[in-house]
């Protein structure tokens, strides 16, 4: 397992789409903290009354969404790339054991997701905050101590989505098909629920991947597009369905089917 952990490392590392990933994940990075900046000159010339209603959280909680994108594309692109060169019959030829590779390459792809996520989330937290200084924006009143978790909580979605990317990869075994599922459920899904007629927008809304962070961290979905019945169990219970479920497919199919 070392070995095929050790290979799959030097293969996510040796292609030029792993880079590109991940400055993307550095530029939106940028992107939050430019977006912090101007915010906070804004905050500066506006009167009492409409500083009452200025909110920055939303702001901050990009970081991890857009690095779940990023990282899903990456989870993709590190199993089609293999497809696509020929790759995957020389992994296997010399990796026989079809369930050991996907796992390793789910070990290594989880990883770096998993940092980036993180570095992400929590990157945004104490960056805009950092940015905001002493301005009393209304929703940055909590402590960093106190925000933190909610932050740690959001940087482990990255870490579904990147293994999402890995088992759609393997099961479409098509770069444009697996992206755009990762896209739907990025993005498009959520907006579909939202428009559902009540109960069924909560009900919906809070089973997706986007909606788990928050509940596992027992924070209300108010003003989002998400549900929030679940307790924080349930919540990470159904996170880990999401990481899991499609990856123990994926190792079905790939093991019974030609490379």
């Amino acid at each position: 397992m070392i070995d095929a952990v050790a290979a799959e490392w030097w293969k996510l590392r040796s292609v030029r789409s792993t880079y590109w990933t991940l400055a993307a994940v550095g530029g939106f990075f940028l992107f939050v903290l430019l977006m912090a900046f101007q915010m906070a000159h804004i905050w500066d010339g506006l009167s009492a009354e409409r500083r009452a209603d200025f909110t920055l959280r939303p702001l901050q909680e990009l970081g991890a969404w857009a690095a779940a994108l990023c990282l899903g594309v990456l989870g993709v692109l590190s199993v089609t790339s293999e497809y696509r060169t020929g790759m995957i019959r020389t992994t296997l030829a010399v990796m026989p054991r079809r369930g050991t590779v996907l796992a390793a390459k789910a070990a290594v792809v989880g990883t770096v997701a998993l940092v980036a996520g993180e570095v992400m989330s929590i990157g945004s937290l104490l960056g805009t905050r950092l940015v905001v200084g002493d301005r009393p924006f209304p929703d940055q009143r909590a402590s960093i101590a106190h925000d933190l978790p909610d932050f740690a909580v959001a940087g482990t979605s990255v870490v579904v989505f990147a293994l999402l990317g890995v088992s759609l990869g393997v099961l479409l075994r098509s770069t444009a098909g697996a992206l755009v599922s990762v896209v739907f459920l990025w993005h498009v899904l959520p907006l579909l629920t939202f428009q559902l007629p009540e109960p069924w927008n909560e009900r919906v809304g809070s089973v997706l991947p986007g909606a788990l962070p928050g509940q596992v961290a027992g924070r209300s979905a108010d003003h989002s597009i998400y549900g929030d019945l679940l307790s924080p169990a349930a919540a990470a219970g159904v996170m880990l369905a999401y990481a899991l479920v499609p990856l123990v497919l994926a190792g079905i199919v790939l093991s019974r089917r030609d490379a």
